[in-house]
């Protein structure tokens, strides 16, 4: 079943014509995803890989039947391209893989997907992937296995690590999602704990945190009280230096508050283990599913 994305899922590519644009939805169709059709404005009637081209978000929608946007455009032109696909018809889920977006503008597009029932994952995130059923952004296919294990991390690059650690231990995974390092993100810990935890195909999960913010310990909170299938976390940011900016722009540490340390000690009060390095991930899950 997966959450959000799988094989039902009718994929249009926003960008779908530039350099990064053009090199992820070969990547997305290889892979097996039904991308259906792409957007350039002033480049409709063109093909891209064998896929057509429009004009417009709501021409796309409406002549393929797609269900899913993802955005793959310049930062400014960004936040237009997130209010196009919100009001496009039957689509649903918008995942933005555009970073640098400025977060008054995300205040604005928060509330406009929420009032408008559009779930939208990202920005400045690596996306999402069903393995083997679909995969909408720019996630490496290769790395992924189909199976049980969800993971849900505010860091790419992290992800892919993690993930790899996983499959070479033989846990495959029912669905991993990016959602994003940004102070405003559409889809946090909390919306994927509560999909994954009513995934019938995902027996438990991985959680990739990081400084900054209190969104892991709202997590714990949730795991505590909702959850049912076993939860295994790691802390991004365990040695950042005092003072210093780290990385995505919701590593903000006010006081004790966000810091690597807190959020470790939320999720060992509620019984969550958390795991000192990402090589040790897989040794934890292999335990709490026992």
């Amino acid at each position: 079943m997966a959450i959000y994305v799988d094989d039902k899922t009718r994929l249009i590519v926003q960008g779908a014509t530039g350099r990064d644009g053009a090199f992820h939805t070969k990547a997305m169709l290889d892979y097996g995803t039904n991308v259906v059709g792409g957007v350039t404005p002033g480049k409709g009637g063109q093909e891209i890989h064998g896929v057509p081209v429009f004009d417009d978000v709501a021409a796309a929608a409406s002549q393929t039947g797609a269900n899913t946007s993802i955005i793959l455009v310049p930062p400014q032109f960004a936040t237009d391209a997130l209010f196009e696909a919100a009001d496009a018809p039957g689509i649903k889920l918008v995942v933005c893989i555009t970073e640098g977006i400025p977060a008054l503008d995300m205040t604005k597009v928060y509330r406009y997907y929420a009032c408008r029932g559009v779930r939208l994952i990202g920005p400045n995130c690596p996306g999402i992937i069903s393995p083997g059923k679909s995969k909408v952004g720019i996630l490496p296919g290769n790395i992924f296995k189909t199976g049980n294990i969800g993971v849900v991390s505010r860091s790419g690059t992290l992800t892919y690590e993690v993930v790899d650690a996983l499959t070479r231990a033989g846990f495959g995974q029912s669905t991993c999602i990016g959602i994003g390092g940004d102070q405003i993100i559409g889809t946090n810990f909390l919306d994927s704990l509560e999909a994954f935890e009513a995934d019938p195909e995902t027996d438990g999960v991985v959680l990739i945190g990081e400084i900054g913010g209190t969104d892991e310990q709202e997590a714990a909170q949730y795991i505590s009280e909702k959850m049912t299938k076993p939860v295994v976390a790691f802390i991004a940011g365990q040695t950042a230096p005092p003072g210093k900016r780290m990385g995505h722009a919701g590593a903000i540490i006010a006081g004790s508050e966000g810091t690597a340390a807190e959020k470790m000690a939320a999720f060992k009060d509620v019984g969550v283990p958390v795991a000192p390095i990402t090589s040790e991930i897989p040794k934890l899950v292999a335990e709490v599913l026992k």
